[in-house]
């Protein structure tokens, strides 16, 4: 059998902790120099010489983040490794997979030909902003979803009174995946929105009065949309509104906004690990489930196997 190496970047150090205990093998060993102009050097200081390799990193910002990721795909090709997988839990820059405006970036296609680029050979990753970013890459690309987690949690909950609902209509695929595997129903919020992180207006298409509301995103950001949202289905008479959300990026005054909004939970994974604890924010652990996708990638047997049955 071929040696199985998992390395653990900067960003998710706590992450490949939880998925390498899983797994049943301890992380690697490498180091991360950096010279005094903040210049990174990447040393993978054991033998991967034949090995199947595992780089686990969240590529969040800064960007450092994804250089790091980079220079050890490099450092790894170089030293001839077997073959090389980049787990990305979190898949930055996913938000822009299109030209919506002129003379801007498709930057999720960028990032895929940049990683390819570097040597990997497969990406492991979870909840892409849009299905069709796999179309970016000429590899293979293992998308698992965040409803493998979230689906076995809810069913362990009162789900009698439940409606789902999506923050936006780009989402309404995933909140009806959520609806139709608990036989519920779906409305949706409708957003208009002027400039980035900033929504101007929210309007509820559906019946909610009386309903327990779970809002179904792929990530929160500034939860701007997420907050809106909430109070546009509490003032259309629903009972209470919860929300989930794969990646919880959570910048600006996010968790001040959670905090002073109707929500009365947000559910998210530790694909990016909080930056401050929240009384309102319940983290859900995705490592078992990247440490399945690694043993299944590593023994040829099916990802999908992974993925809940509906």
């Amino acid at each position: 059998m071929i040696d199985v190496k998992l390395f653990s970047c900067s960003a998710s150090k706590v992450l490949a902790e939880k998925i390498a205990d899983y797994y049943g093998e301890p992380l690697g060993k490498h180091q991360l120099n950096k010279f005094s102009d903040g210049e990174m050097q990447t040393i993978i200081s054991e033998s991967v010489r034949g090995s199947y390799v595992f780089f686990i990193q969240s590529t969040i910002a800064p960007a450092d983040n994804l250089l790091e990721l980079l220079l050890l795909i490099d450092s790894a090709k170089r030293a001839s490794a077997g073959y090389i997988t980049a787990v990305i839990p979190y898949y930055g820059y996913a938000r822009q997979d299109r030209k919506d405006k002129p003379r801007v970036p498709i930057s999720a296609k960028l990032i895929a030909t940049i990683l390819e680029s570097a040597g990997v050979n497969r990406i492991v990753t979870m909840d892409f902003h849009a299905d069709q970013i796999q179309g970016f890459f000429d590899i293979p690309v293992d998308h698992l979803k965040g409803e493998a987690i979230f689906m076995p949690y809810l069913a362990n909950q009162d789900m009698d009174n439940v409606i789902f609902a999506s923050p936006d209509v780009g989402g309404v695929k995933r909140a009806r995946s959520f609806a139709k595997y608990f036989q519920r129903d779906l409305v949706i919020c409708d957003k208009v929105r002027k400039v980035a992180n900033k929504v101007d207006s929210m309007t509820v298409i559906g019946n909610v009065e009386g309903a327990d509301v779970i809002l179904i995103d792929d990530l929160v950001d500034t939860a701007g949309t997420l907050c809106k949202a909430a109070q546009a289905i509490i003032d259309k008479g629903a009972k209470s509104v919860r929300a989930l959300a794969t990646h919880a990026v959570l910048s600006g005054n996010a968790y001040q906004n959670i905090e002073n909004s109707i929500l009365t939970e947000l559910i998210v994974t530790d694909t990016i690990p909080l930056k401050q604890q929240s009384d309102k924010i319940r983290v859900l652990s995705c490592a078992q489930l990247f440490s399945k996708a690694i043993r299944n990638t590593h023994e040829f047997k099916s990802i999908s196997a992974l993925f809940v049955d509906k």
